[in-house]
């Protein structure tokens, strides 16, 4: 497998890094981020380990962008070839790669489509032409919710519909009780918590109301702060800015709190997320309060198990009202949704529409195989070109 991801593999731990986690089980991965400044065009290869290589590109800021295009290929195709990769599936999470990807031959092309990218801060202008491009190339598409399954169904014969999952696995002690975080243990309770990116797609001036309405109650924000200015981050005596966690660290820090928030803006940049930290918050054992994000509305509002608030008033009465009910009180309701769902049940359904695509191709090779060619100039004279980019036909299965 290669990837091509717009997501530093050691950044938040989320869809890319679960799914190719799981990929790495059966063949070897290949990820590779989007490119750093460098003193020379170099790759730097770091072995994450379980299969897992992350190539880093480097290239010195001042190339012109035709340079340091053609610099990029050609770290890519060194180093596919260094890796001995030559029997592939294709992976974008972005298809601002497809830039340096597209001449490859890969066994097959699969555009996981996890965000509406375009409409994110600093979005690359050129990216919905990409993304059309990519489209008309890959054999098989996935979205990472329902609002963007719809959204790309009528763009593609093979469009599928994969909300990001929960490894339940890992929240489950939290239900349990751990150990406290020690940034923790200094705050009075209740703690109201967010654990995510903070961008753009935050309400910040939600936080801010939320913080002012209730002063007795402690906001905590975990993770990284990213396109937006910190300077612009509300700053009041019960907001707790705890910077990046490890993703190993998170089930105590759910643990720890007592109720999990998801205070997301209505804006461009939140019309098609999926939030994987719905399931999260409620393997742990967390009750949850979100903003009206569709795909949170839908299914887990409807379900009863995160209830929902826009204004500052709405949003404090909906803690209020998670903080009076047991911490359990919607436990059956929220076991049986996580029953119907998993990374490793998400995984596994990816590699089966994989193999459907590959699967006609290898048939294809077989028959060609047994068709009787009468001479090379026969051959030359009847074979049509292979349209350009197209996935090659192969003999095994891709691994």
């Amino acid at each position: 497998m290669v990837c091509f991801c717009h997501l530093r593999w050691d950044f938040v731990y989320q869809r890319p890094q679960h799914l190719m986690s799981r990929f790495a089980r059966e063949r070897r991965v290949l990820f590779f981020e989007e490119p750093v400044p460098g003193a020379e065009a170099h790759a730097r290869i770091i072995a994450r380990g379980d299969n897992v290589t992350v190539v880093v590109p480097e290239l010195p800021p001042e190339l012109s962008r035709a340079e340091a295009l053609a610099a990029h290929r050609a770290l890519v195709n060194r180093t596919l070839d260094q890796l001995g990769f030559v029997d592939y599936v294709l992976w974008f999470q972005t298809p601002m790669a497809l830039d340096v990807a597209d001449h490859l031959e890969p066994r097959a092309i699969v555009y996981d489509c996890m965000d509406e990218l375009s409409a994110f801060k600093g979005a690359p202008p050129a990216l919905l032409e990409r993304e059309r491009d990519l489209l008309d190339r890959a054999n098989v598409v996935f979205t990472g919710g329902a609002s963007l399954y719809a959204a790309k169904r009528g763009r593609h014969p093979r469009v599928r519909c994969f909300p990001s999952s929960v490894e339940q696995a890992h929240y489950l002690p939290a239900r349990v009780g751990l150990p406290e975080p020690g940034d923790m243990r200094a705050l009075p309770h209740p703690r109201i918590g967010f654990a995510g990116v903070i961008d753009e797609r935050m309400d910040i001036d939600l936080v801010s109301a939320v913080a002012d309405l209730r002063p007795d109650w402690h906001l905590v924000m975990v993770g990284p702060v990213v396109k937006i200015d910190p300077a612009t981050l509300p700053q009041r005596p019960n907001i707790h800015y705890a910077g990046m966690r490890d993703y190993r660290d998170l089930p105590a820090y759910f643990a720890s709190w007592d109720v999990g928030m998801m205070p997301f803006a209505h804006n461009e940049s939140t019309r098609f997320i999926s939030p994987t930290k719905t399931l999260e918050y409620l393997a742990s054992g967390l009750p949850t309060v979100s903003t009206s994000i569709t795909d949170v509305v839908d299914p887990y509002g409807r379900a009863g198990v995160v209830r929902l608030g826009d204004t500052p008033e709405q949003f404090v009465a909906a803690i209020e009202a998670t903080l009076a009910e047991p911490r359990d009180a919607q436990r059956a309701k929220v076991d049986a949704i996580l029953a119907r769902t998993s990374w490793d049940a998400t995984w596994s359904a990816m590699a089966e529409e994989i193999a459907d695509v590959i699967a006609p191709l290898v048939d294809q090779e077989s028959e060609l195989a047994d068709m009787r060619v009468p001479s090379k100039e026969t051959a030359k004279s009847t074979a049509k070109p292979a349209p350009k980019n197209a996935p090659r036909p192969a003999t095994v299965a891709s691994r």
